[in-house]
């Protein structure tokens, strides 16, 4: 088993890491919330004709796309706000406020790289259970 380990280079860049997580992490439920009603509501909506199936679909995935966009916008914003008033002080000249707003945006980089970390952990754990079912389909189907 492989270990990972995130060197950390300053406090905001191990916040901008959590953060990430666990944004991915909500994203992610609120995506299987709102996946879960549509598939019901595409189901229900199949019975009627495809193309309404399909546009009930689409929709739902619309409103997730958005949904999950907007969520890890928003918090990316109040971070850069946050750190952008805390670590950034009133600089003697240009040279040294530049220095400062470039270290900051290289620890804001924690943020992507938290929730790149679970998505593909997910994504991995996502492909593990997906195997687990088709295993036992395909032991349904030999008993058939």
């Amino acid at each position: 088993m492989a270990v990972f380990v995130i060197i950390v280079v300053h406090w905001i860049a191990g916040i901008c890491v959590m953060v990430g997580g666990l944004t991915s992490m909500l994203c992610g439920y609120i995506g299987m919330q709102i996946a879960t009603y549509a598939n019901n509501r595409t189901a229900h909506a199949a019975r009627i004709s495809l193309s309404y199936a399909f546009k009930v679909a689409y929709g739902a995935g619309s409103v997730m796309g958005f949904c999950l966009v907007s969520l890890s916008l928003l918090n990316l914003l109040i971070l850069i706000i946050i750190f952008y008033y805390g670590y950034v002080t009133a600089p003697m000249n240009t040279t040294q406020f530049v220095s400062q707003i470039q270290d900051l945006f290289e620890y804001i980089a924690g943020y992507g790289l938290g929730g790149s970390t679970v998505a593909l952990f997910g994504r991995v754990g996502g492909g593990i259970y997906t195997k687990a079912a088709g295993v036992g389909a395909d032991l349904v189907g030999k008993v058939e």
